[in-house]
């Protein structure tokens, strides 16, 4: 496993990252709520990696992190509920599940779970500047062995990858220091009604109208 430090630079990292991904290989890298692994969805071998480095069984899908609301719009339906939603929250800790724009993308990207994928603007620096240049959203998964807790610096990543075989670690860990202990992202979507559901209750406080 390499690691980068974002002190030293960012562009040097998103850089190596970007280099990491295009050869299908997985990254380890800070968020604004823990440690994920990334890598490009539409690499199946890069996926299975992820899976087999977590331990995580196949049938979850693994959330996708963006740049901004326009990189979502143009991967993904957008419903206008999600609009306003999104030019409060986003960037930050709110998920999004989203129906492809493209069919072809669905079958691309084995992230999709009853045809939604889980989809965010992350407002960490460096994801934002990572996916920006990458120029397509990538996976976002909890950086640690399935069930276990999450990683909150890079050396707690090392730690639980590096007694691994090379195959069951990630390619490249991009260090940004220490993050603070937060809530996982709030997790929403709409009903059959048109209206916004909480799937998950995390980060984003989303309480329901009063009524007038």
């Amino acid at each position: 496993m390499q690691t980068i430090r974002l002190e030293d630079g960012v562009e040097q990292a998103v850089k190596a990252a970007v280099d990491v991904l295009r050869r299908g290989g997985v990254i380890a890298f800070p968020t604004e709520t823990t440690y994920g692994l990334g890598c490009d969805p539409r690499n199946q071998a890069a996926m299975g990696k992820i899976y087999r480095i977590k331990g995580r069984d196949t049938s979850k899908a693994l959330p996708l992190v963006t740049c901004d609301i326009n990189q979502v719009k143009k991967f993904f339906v957008v419903p206008e509920v999600i609009v306003v939603l999104a030019e409060k929250f986003w960037p930050g800790p709110l998920t999004v599940l989203l129906a492809p724009a493209d069919m072809m993308l669905r079958k691309a990207m084995p992230v999709f779970k009853d045809g939604m994928a889980a989809v965010r603007v992350s407002s960490n620096a460096f994801v934002q500047a990572l996916t920006s240049a990458y120029g397509f959203p990538l996976t976002a998964t909890s950086a640690n062995l399935s069930g276990g807790k999450p990683c909150l610096s890079a050396d707690e990543v090392v730690k639980i990858f590096e007694t691994q075989e090379a195959s069951y670690q990630p390619d490249l860990i991009i260090d940004g220091g220490e993050l603070k202990p937060s809530e996982p992202s709030t997790i929403v979507k709409i009903d059959g009604e048109g209206k916004i559901e909480v799937v998950r209750q995390g980060a984003v406080s989303l309480t329901p109208p009063t009524p007038s």
